[in-house]
């Protein structure tokens, strides 16, 4: 029998983890080009924290007037779909919801997405594995867009963040254009930020060609970037102004189905990481994002219907 309702992960008055609460809404029907999945899996990310803070409501991102869905990253089989959809039901695939003014996320039964924004997930990932990679794989892919391709084979580029997801895609996906990486992370990071084909250190330093700050230390991280040099952050809200020559950009994540499914596919054969942290019921998503609170979280934690 199918469900006329589904679960949904909402805050209504935002004010940290305890303020999360389950609605029951009803089943959305997919219109053109969109299909429904029936979600199997979803990552929390430290955004999510953000919006179930209250911290994008007070930026004035968020106007919703009942309550503001959760959730960016997904993983799940297609259980609907709409006109002009090539995708077949029983599709596994992942993708991200985006935006922060919206009444629904990923932290639930059910969502609708355009068909274009999510990506087939590979025979040998799993659909709590995939959930962990949409958000961060295609945001560092992004951010290098932005960073461009290094200059010369001796181009410097320093990873802040780099044992976290975004991190270590940007550490692994910089390679590819040239740069040669150094990631920062805590001591007992290093085994982990070595094995992504980085080098390693545990302070910023100085004099670096380039940095990509997916650790979000803004200016700490700015003063790192030799004169003349290129600097990316992960604030679009924060964005810094440039000092020194330096070019400064902030990368905001944007769904993109065709370049997912080419990481999906790296992550597959072993080239990106897929780290899950723990696996937690969606009905217990107050209490999994108080553990992502705390920090420390090494992988994702994935929240199941």
């Amino acid at each position: 029998m199918n469900p006329t309702t589904s679960r949904r992960a909402v805050v209504r008055v935002p004010s940290g983890p305890r303020s999360i609460e389950t609605v029951h809404v009803p089943v959305p029907e997919p219109g053109p080009d969109q299909i429904r999945v029936n979600v199997a899996a979803a990552a929390i990310n430290p955004v999510d924290l953000g919006v179930a803070g209250g911290v994008f409501h007070q930026l004035g991102f968020v106007h919703q007037p009942d309550f503001t869905g959760l959730g960016w990253d997904f993983a799940g089989t297609v259980d609907a779909a709409g006109p002009g959809v090539e995708l077949q039901v029983g599709t596994r695939v992942a993708g991200f919801v985006d935006g922060f003014d919206r009444d629904h996320g990923s932290h639930a039964e059910h969502l609708l997405a355009p068909a274009a924004n999510v990506a087939v997930v590979p025979d040998g990932v799993d659909l709590v594995e995939a959930a962990t990679v949409p958000v961060n794989a295609v945001a560092a892919a992004q951010l290098l867009d932005l960073l461009g391709e290094a200059s010369g084979a001796a181009s410097r580029l320093l990873v802040t963040g780099a044992a976290g997801a975004l991190g270590a895609y940007v550490a692994v996906l910089a390679q590819d254009r040239g740069w040669r990486v150094t990631g920062v992370a805590r001591a007992a990071d290093e085994p982990f930020v070595r094995g992504l084909g980085a080098d390693f250190a545990t302070d910023l330093g100085q004099g670096w060609d380039a940095v990509a700050d997916a650790g979000a230390l803004q200016e700490h991280a700015l003063r790192a970037v030799r004169d003349g040099g290129r600097f990316v952050g992960v604030q679009p809200a924060a964005r810094l102004a440039e000092e020194r020559g330096i070019a400064v950009d902030v990368v905001f994540a944007r769904p993109d189905g065709a370049r997912l499914a080419g990481l999906l596919a790296r992550v597959a054969t072993g080239e990106l990481p897929a780290r899950v942290h723990a696996v937690i019921p969606l009905d217990e998503a107050a209490a999994a994002y108080e553990a992502m609170a705390k920090g420390g979280v090494r992988g994702r934690i994935v929240l199941v219907p």
